[in-house]
């Protein structure tokens, strides 16, 4: 196969990777040396935590990069989610998804609501709006969609039906750091939009989250929750917890900003080469996400269908031969997640697309730095278990 595309292949890092492992991810990371001047003001200043200078300051860039209003950082994105429920006050039944990250509905359980599963769009993979819509009853309280893979909801139809319903929608963006739409941010959708910056995300913290939100009085209310609930230095109002981000993590945020439009684009010539090579693989299919020009390539999923000559999990263990160790993003489901498998929603005949859709997925390496030759690694040794 031809390599050497110049227009395509420019921004992949060719590195030595024939004999090496090569996982889903790897984290992103800085030059050291460019950490020690943000480490040297730490220890001069002797700020920690508590919104120093660089968790302020990377509150600041985060607004002007993302294109919103509001954002306030925390230790990690699951901590976030809990907090972004009770900032909401939801109680009750929330609707979600079965196909994402089981801190989704971990977090409904920590607040003391019911998750209520409704089944996914087979194309986008995201929660479908008519199954929201037939899932609501007089207990439900809000809905908590998730931009799997990084693509977006139907925000519009999410948005009809909670009008209509009086809900409050909760985004989980967890995948979509930086992605938009032609009205710009999607995380300016819903009431509030959820971010990790997990080691393995897009933009990372090492650990980190944020809640964006849309006005001062909203995020005044969550900064006070992610810091025990304190209103001032003598008056606890609300039960919080503590959530803040350190300033080492402020610190590493902001010097990834300054590497991240390389590393994106970096992520974007994997996924060109993945598009142009895969369709070529009888029984393989590149999911819709994957070809969007809006797309942070934060992960890339693809379909191992029944006319392949392995099953999804036979293809995901030859690979681990091939020391490729690629993932089944999302499998099990949450609904068949023991703390979860017996709500009533979590029935196999409510979800039959995202029964389907986990049976089939199968996440490939994609990450800054993979290399050409860590590309094509991957795609042949899929060719390979084709034709054995």
């Amino acid at each position: 196969m031809n390599s050497r595309d110049p227009t395509r292949l420019s921004q992949l890092r060719a590195e030595p990777v024939a004999d090496q492992n090569i996982y889903v991810t790897r984290p992103h990371l800085p030059p050291l040396e460019e950490l020690l001047p943000y480490l040297q003001s730490i220890w001069e200043r002797r700020i920690l935590t508590n919104a120093g200078p660089f968790h302020q300051e990377l509150e600041q860039r985060l607004c002007e990069y993302l294109g919103v209003e509001h954002i306030s950082l925390f230790n990690n994105g699951t901590i976030a989610l809990i907090t972004a429920l009770q900032a909401l006050h939801i109680e009750g039944e929330v609707i979600t998804t079965p196909y994402s990250f089981v801190a989704t509905s971990n977090a409904l359980l920590w607040n003391g609501m019911t998750p209520v599963f409704a089944d996914i769009d087979p194309v986008t993979m995201n929660i479908d709006p008519a199954a929201i819509e037939a899932a609501i009853t007089e207990r439900t309280s809000a809905i908590m969609p998730v931009h799997c893979y990084g693509n977006v909801c139907d925000v519009d139809a999410i948005e009809a039906i909670a009008q209509k319903h009086k809900l409050k929608v909760i985004y989980d963006a967890a995948h979509a750091f930086g992605v938009r739409d032609e009205r710009g941010s999607i995380l300016n959708y819903g009431d509030v939009s959820v971010l990790s910056f997990h080691a393995t995300k897009v933009f990372n913290t090492f650990e980190g989250g944020a809640i964006v939100s849309h006005t001062p009085e909203m995020k005044l209310l969550i900064d006070n929750l992610k810091n025990f609930g304190f209103l001032s230095e003598t008056s606890v109002v609300e039960a919080g917890i503590n959530g803040k981000m350190s300033e080492i993590n402020a610190a590493i945020g902001l010097l990834q900003l300054k590497h991240l439009a390389p590393a994106l684009e970096e992520r974007r010539a994997v996924a060109r080469y993945y598009n142009e090579r895969l369709p070529q693989i009888g029984g393989i299919s590149v999911t819709a996400g994957n070809l969007s020009p809006a797309a942070n390539h934060s992960y890339y999923p693809i379909l191992v269908e029944d006319d392949f000559k392995l099953s999804r999990d036979a293809l995901y263990e030859h690979l681990k031969t091939c020391k490729i160790f690629s993932r089944r993003y999302f499998y099990p489901l949450i609904s068949d997640l023991k703390k979860f498998v017996d709500i009533p929603s979590s029935t196999p005949e409510n979800l039959p697309q995202a029964h389907e859709i986990a049976r089939k997925v199968l996440c490939l390496p994609i990450y800054p730095g993979l290399g050409e030759q860590g590309a094509q690694r991957v795609v042949e040794a899929i060719a390979s278990a084709s034709s054995t």
